[in-house]
């Protein structure tokens, strides 16, 4: 949104100059923070947390299901931002090769995490992945800070390590693994071309 407004686009051409400057400094600002949250493992930088704490910006819980880790779809979408950036600076650029590195390590293959349809099933619904070597890549939504392994909570805020073990109102009703991170992969040359002349 706000760089819909300091770009001036049609929606917001109305807004005075002075508005402008200040949601140039928000975004400028909101970048930085970003930036600074970016989640740093045995001195590697690796993608973001679904959710930051205010104060020390450390990845921090949110529902009880969503603990400290490293979140796949979220950090899709940052990546996506910062590659927008007209004019990245060299720790923008850092960002985006640190994330795109950390989802080429992170990707799951050979699986495929199917949805099931069944009036007989409790919520109508069950997830599950299966074994599938023709199917695209997958990453899990959450991983564990230390150990980059994939892994799965219940409304108890436990840890489990396979979905299966997941109850099914979770399993039904949220999404464990996404392909967000292959469109960052996808873009991720052109935007090198465009930023530092590579391919070209």
């Amino acid at each position: 949104l706000l760089g819909d407004v300091v770009e001036r686009k049609p929606d917001f051409a109305f807004l005075s100059a002075e508005t402008v400057s200040r949601a140039a400094d928000a975004f400028r600002r909101g970048i930085d923070c970003i930036l600074r949250c970016q989640i740093r493992v045995n001195g590697q930088l690796t993608a973001w947390c679904q959710q930051h704490d205010a104060e020390t910006l450390a990845p921090t819980s949110a529902r009880t299901y969503e603990l400290p880790s490293i979140c796949t779809y979220e950090s899709a979408s940052i990546v996506h931002l910062l590659m927008e950036l007209p004019e990245p600076e060299p720790r923008v650029i850092e960002a985006v090769d640190s994330a795109v590195a950390w989802f080429e390590r992170s990707k799951i293959t050979g699986k495929r995490y199917e949805k099931i349809v069944d009036p007989a099933l409790e919520y109508g619904v069950d997830r599950v992945l299966k074994d599938d070597p023709a199917a695209p890549p997958l990453w899990a939504r959450f991983y564990d800070i230390e150990t980059n392994q994939p892994f799965f909570c219940d409304r108890d805020g436990v840890k489990r390590w396979k979905l299966e073990e997941v109850g099914a109102e979770r399993r039904a009703r949220y999404a464990w693994f996404t392909t967000s991170p292959q469109r960052v992969i996808d873009a991720y040359p052109k935007w090198r071309a465009r930023i530092l002349g590579e391919g070209k």
